[in-house]
């Protein structure tokens, strides 16, 4: 018996578990341990956000290590002045869609305002929900008081990943008076090395540090032995992450110029792309140039359109009956 069980598992790799899970390849969903292994090699790390499918999967084609899904919908999706109001329910539905249009990335979801900051076991429970419902790999919390820590130290011991952030929390922005640069000062650079270091003894993965001079981005990433992930901190952190809408450019509404944050390079204009083709439609279809005939391809044969129009006749509707016929009449003219 004990000879039929070792030929069985003679071609599992002895690493492994219950036969997997498998070595990654390219086409595999990206895992924590392989961002450690990208740390360890000094391979930076890329980050986007993502709140639709359409969205996750330029991500995955553009071969992107992580995508997060931020709470940061709430000011680029939902047009709120903050990241405060969006709803647990509602990271859900964005997690999910985002979920279904990726094979590659690891997949981290933000844990909104409200859904974690009362007691660790809320924090828990959100985290599992994020996941089970949500289709997320990992989760992010942001800030680092003691409560935040406890949250990620529970989160972590509850078998899922954590990703931390400190810097600027825009989810603290009461207590912070607005979206401000941190670490500018010798206690706030301090704390924000003391706070990242403490996230990172909690068990967390990795670390996003958000607006920061980049002197103490530099130190955090020197001190820590996991990944920081640096928007607004500068060249010295482990990997970048930016929103997608920000660096495509994509947002022109005043609103978005407003909440577009200065650190952000814009690799591309898709904005004036989309008001460009959005103002050609416009015009083609009051001048009536769309549709044209290749854009109306659905044909009907000439006797079921000459009984169709007998037919509108007998039902008195004459005058459908001659809209019909002229428009026969002109698609024939085309097609001559």
């Amino acid at each position: 018996m004990l000879r039929w069980a070792r030929r069985l598992l003679s071609n599992v790799p002895e690493s492994t578990v219950y036969g997997g899970p498998k070595p990654q390849t390219a086409g595999q969903r990206v895992t924590v341990n392989q961002l450690r292994q990208k740390h360890r090699r000094r391979d930076p790390i890329t980050m986007v956000t993502a709140y639709d499918y359409p969205s996750a999967v330029h991500i995955d084609l553009a071969g992107i290590d992580i995508c997060l899904v931020g709470d940061s919908a709430a000011m680029v999706v939902h047009g709120h002045d903050t990241t405060l109001p969006i709803s647990l329910d509602e990271m859900l539905v964005h997690c999910r869609a985002v979920a279904r249009g990726t094979s590659r990335p690891l997949l981290v979801g933000d844990l909104p305002f409200g859904s974690y900051e009362s007691s660790s076991s809320q924090a828990v429970d959100t985290a599992v929900r994020v996941l089970k419902e949500g289709g997320m790999d990992a989760i992010k919390l942001e800030g680092g008081a003691p409560s935040r820590i406890s949250a990620a130290k529970g989160i972590v011991e509850a078998g899922i990943a954590v990703m931390g952030h400190v810097g600027l929390t825009p989810q603290a922005i009461s207590v912070l008076g607005g979206f401000r640069p941190q670490g500018k000062t010798v206690s706030s650079a301090v704390k924000v090395v003391e706070t990242a270091i403490a996230l990172q003894e909690a068990g967390c993965f990795a670390i996003v540090l958000e607006c920061l001079p980049a002197p103490v981005a530099a130190a955090a990433t020197s001190a820590l032995r996991i990944p920081t992930i640096g928007i607004g901190a500068g060249p010295y952190c482990s990997g970048q992450v930016l929103v997608y809408h920000d660096l495509l450019g994509m947002l022109q509404h005043p609103h978005h110029a407003k909440v577009t944050p200065k650190f952000c390079k814009q690799f591309g204009n898709v904005g004036d792309v989309i008001n460009n083709a959005l103002s050609e439609f416009k015009q083609e279809v009051e001048t009536r140039a769309f549709p044209g005939p290749s854009h109306t391809p659905y044909k009907i044969d000439a006797d079921d359109a000459d009984g169709f129009v007998k037919e509108l006749d007998k039902l008195g509707l004459n005058e459908a009956a001659s809209s019909a016929k002229a428009a026969m009449n002109k698609l024939e003219k085309t097609l001559e």
